[in-house]
Formats: C-alpha cells, sequence, structure tokens
C-alpha cells in the first residue's frame, strides 16, 4: 500500500504540535508575549520538524530560498529575529510564518509559480507577519491566553481553525479552539501586503508578483484534506487583491525586475525530478517542451525521469541534446554521468563528472560518483581524495566510511581502513565489529598521535556504553 506524503507531513507538523504544548504548558500566563518567548518557542517548532525529516534536503533549493529571502530582508528594516527559511517537502500549497523568524514554504508552492518575482513576493508577505508580530499581537489581546495557547494557534495555521484534527492535537473543544480567535486578521493581512509589497520592491522586485500569485492562486482553487491551502491560512483574498491592486495603481506603478537571483525553472526542475511518482513530472516537461521545444530545463527532467523508467536511448537523447543548449551544465552533466554509472559505462561516466565537478566543485552527488569512477578504474589516490573531500561536506554519511575503508585496504593504508571501518561498523550500530576495528588499527599509529587520540575515544565510548547496557541487563534479569 503506498503511503500518501501529505498524510505523513501533516502527522507530524501534528506530533510537532502535541511537543510544543507539552513544553509550553509549564509556562506562566502571558500579560505580554515577549520576544523571547517569541525565539524559543519558535525554535522548538523548527527543531521538532527538522529532527522529523519533514525539510527538503536539496542544498541549491533551500540556497536559493535562503538568497531571496535574505535579499528581501536586506531591504527592510532591522528585526528582532535572526531569520530561518525551509522548505517542506510537501505538494501541498502553502506557506507560514512560525514566531521567531522561521518562514517555511512547501514545495508545491514554488511549483506552481511562474517567475521568481511571485515567489519573492510569498515570502516578502511571510517575513512581514514575522517583523510585525502578528501572533503576538494576537496573543496578547486574548484574554486568559497562557504560553500553552500557542500550540493552538499554530494547529489552527498548519491544520485549518476549524478542523478536526486541530481539536485533537491541542485538547481543545473545536468551539473552544475558534474561540481564541488567534489566526491572522483582515488587518494583520492587509498590514503584511503593505510591507510585504515595500520590501519586494526596495529590493527591485516588480510588484506585481504579490499580486499576481494570488490571482493564480484564486484560478487553482487547491483546497487539501490534510493540509490547508494557502487561502486557509491567510484569509480575505479578494480583498487582498483588491488592496494590492490599489497600491500598485497609486505608489508603485514603476515596474521592477521579475528575476534577481536567477534559475527558478531549475529550481523547479529539481523539486520535480524529486517527486516519487514520475508520471507528473513526465507530463510537466512534455507540455513545457510543446512551448518550447529547445528549453533546457525541460530537456534534462524529462532525460532524468525517462532514464529512472528505463528508457535508456530517450533519456541520453534529451541528455545530449540539453547539454547542446546548456553547454557545461553541472546539474546535467553529473546526472548524465551518474546514468552512464550505473549502466557500468565508466569512461563516459568519468567524463561527464569530470566536466561536472569543474563546473561546479561544491556537488556532493559529483563528488561521490567521480570518486566511484575512479575507484572502479583503479585510480585510487583520486578516488580516495574525492572521497575524503566528500566526507567533509557530507559527515554524518554512513556509506562513505565504508568506500574510505576499501579505499585505504588498496592503496595498503591499514590503520585509515580499520579506523573507518569502524566507524562505519558504529553507526551501523554494530558495536562488537566496531570495537574489533577500532582495536585493530591501533597499532597502526604512534603514541600520542591524533589519530590515537580518536581511536583511544572510540573505544572508551563503546565500552562504557556496552557495560551501562550490561548493567541494565543484570538489573532486569534481577527483578
Amino acid at each position: 500500500m503506498r503511503i500518501d506524503p501529505r498524510s505523513n507531513i501533516i502527522k507530524i507538523l501534528a506530533t510537532c504540535i502535541v511537543l510544543l504544548y507539552l513544553h509550553a504548558s509549564a509556562g506562566v500566563s502571558l500579560a505580554s508575549f515577549t520576544i523571547q518567548d517569541e525565539k524559543k518557542l519558535g525554535k522548538e517548532f523548527y527543531d521538532k520538524l527538522k529532527d522529523k525529516g519533514v525539510f527538503v534536503n536539496e542544498p541549491k533549493v533551500t540556497g536559493y530560498i535562503e538568497k531571496i529571502g535574505r535579499l528581501l530582508l536586506s531591504h527592510s528594516e532591522k528585526s528582532y529575529f535572526d531569520f530561518t527559511f525551509s522548505v517542506i517537502d510537501s505538494a501541498g500549497i502553502n506557506a507560514f510564518a512560525t514566531p521567531g523568524g522561521y518562514v517555511y514554504v512547501f514545495k508545491g508552492l514554488i511549483e506552481l509559480t511562474e517567475d521568481e518575482n511571485q515567489l519573492a513576493g510569498v515570502l516578502a508577505h511571510e517575513i512581514a507577519h514575522i517583523k510585525a508580530r502578528h501572533i503576538a499581537q494576537a496573543i496578547e489581546k486574548a484574554q486568559k491566553v497562557n504560553l500553552a495557547s500557542l500550540a493552538a494557534i499554530l494547529a489552527g495555521a498548519f491544520l485549518g481553525g476549524g478542523s478536526e484534527m486541530t481539536a485533537a492535537v491541542v485538547g481543545f473543544s473545536t468551539a473552544t479552539a475558534a474561540s481564541l480567535n488567534l489566526k491572522y486578521s483582515r488587518e494583520h493581512e492587509e498590514e503584511a501586503d503593505r510591507l510585504g509589497m515595500l520590501y519586494l520592491t526596495q529590493t527591485g522586485y516588480d510588484g506585481e508578483g504579490m499580486l499576481n500569485f494570488l490571482k493564480i492562486m484564486r484560478q487553482y482553487e487547491f483546497y487539501s484534506n490534510s493540509i490547508p491551502s494557502y487561502f486557509l491560512t491567510h484569509p480575505g483574498t479578494s480583498d487582498r487583491i483588491r488592496y494590492l491592486d490599489g497600491l500598485l495603481q497609486t505608489k508603485y506603478k514603476e515596474r521592477g525586475l521579475k528575476s534577481i537571483v536567477g534559475r527558478l525553472e531549475r529550481i523547479k526542475t529539481i523539486l520535480i525530478i524529486s517527486r516519487e511518482g514520475p508520471d507528473s513530472g513526465i507530463r510537466y516537461f512534455q507540455n513545457a517542451l510543446k512551448k518550447n521545444p529547445n528549453n533546457a530545463d525541460a530537456l534534462y527532467g524529462l532525460a532524468v525521469i525517462e532514464g529512472r523508467l528505463g528508457e535508456t536511448s530517450a533519456s541520453f537523447a534529451n541528455f545530449h541534446k540539453a547539454l547542446s543548449l546548456s553547454p557545461d551544465d553541472a546539474d546535467i552533466l553529473r546526472d548524465m554521468g551518474i546514468s552512464y554509472f550505473n549502466l557500468g559505462k565508466v569512461a563516459d561516466a568519468t567524463d561527464a563528472l569530470r566536466k561536472a565537478y569543474r563546473a561546479d566543485r561544491e556537488d556532493a552527488d559529483t563528488i561521490l560518483y567521480l570518486g566511484r569512477a575512479y575507484a572502479t578504474t583503479g585510480d585510487y589516490p583520486a578516488a580516495l581524495e574525492l572521497y575524503k573531500e566528500f566526507l567533509k561536506k557530507n559527515p554524518d554519511d554512513i556509506q562513505v566510511h565504508h568506500s574510505l575503508a576499501m579505499i585505504y585496504g588498496k592503496v595498503n593504508m591499514r590503520g585509515e581502513s580499520h579506523y573507518h571501518f569502524g566507524i562505519f561498523f558504529k553507526k551501523e550500530n554494530k558495536p562488537k565489529s566496531a570495537l574489533f576495528h577500532f582495536k585493530a588499527a591501533q597499532p597502526f599509529f604512534p603514541p600520542g598521535s591524533e589519530m590515537t587520540g580518536k581511536i583511544k575515544e572510540e573505544i572508551d565510548s563503546i565500552e562504557k556504553d556496552s557495560a551501562e547496557s550490561e548493567k541494565k541487563r543484570s538489573k532486569r534479569l534481577l527483578f
């Protein structure tokens, strides 16, 4: 049975809200919701979401949103908060802000935008909500509200104010949750639009982006049974459209730029090829190519999906056509190289991956697969350097330790080989195997060396954990 990823996201959000509620219940009644209150609760909520793995883990996507957000912040008044921008891995069409400077945008919303200034308009609006402290104002105005009630506010924002899910996760009746009336008001939305439009245009974007995206949203009428649409979390759409139109006709007549950071289509392509089911992605790219047969992004996206479906000839034909339109494109070269490698065409893979590496030395997948290609052809020193580079960028990766252990063994560096096997087995939760390799590594390093110290720390840590586990097991047997 296929699990709907949207239902997983909403369960995670619900769990996070419950955790916030339990933590906040220890708080005191609020005469005012302070800056420190906002920072503390906003960070806890962010940390819970991060721990649950709901964010898009693609540096180019997150970096793109971060760049737009920072640009907007640099053209707005100073804030109490350090802002954090995150992309939620969901097809839902939504964006929201939580206390303390945290802005969240769903990947489904990014895919729907037509140009960068529309996306910038959404981010500017959310930044304005935070800078104007709208949630804090709503809490301060409410009667008999304590810190724990923030759970109801967040539930109303994420799940829809009157939903059964809201009542379930915060322990209030629907009527009670609704009576708190802590969602954004029409006045809040108007102020966020006014400030957001100022930030947008001062940055150099075209103010029409904010208006045009609202119109697109209204045209789609996107509602989800699990995640509320942008409309449900941002009320008064018709009023907002009229208000923004009025601002554009009076104060912001001068047109700005539709793109500053650039390459929104590539970001959308990356998101679309990351979907679990390829069918919708194929339709998207095919429709884009009907409009423009020389769309390099669409050709690239189609090539990746065709490769996954086993349509090898069509895939490489589209890869090469995309490269003819966008030579030295690191993304296209990387994925074409990976496709060659997976087919066993190592020479072709190495050629493509070398070019990708020259174009972008920061891409982790390029580094990893080029290292694998070198290892396959027996160029172990080159593979070793790339694996070490990959590890610096991805210290939590488990498999790279296994690869390093194997390569160190190939070049007869047995101490380093045993050490990385030890790390690999430790991360795999196999302490006996890890301990064996750490102890085997010790004789290869001189006393007092850095590596000797690292190995001793690992051995001591494993033996301490083992002793504590044995002590707990003995107690259970006694009772």
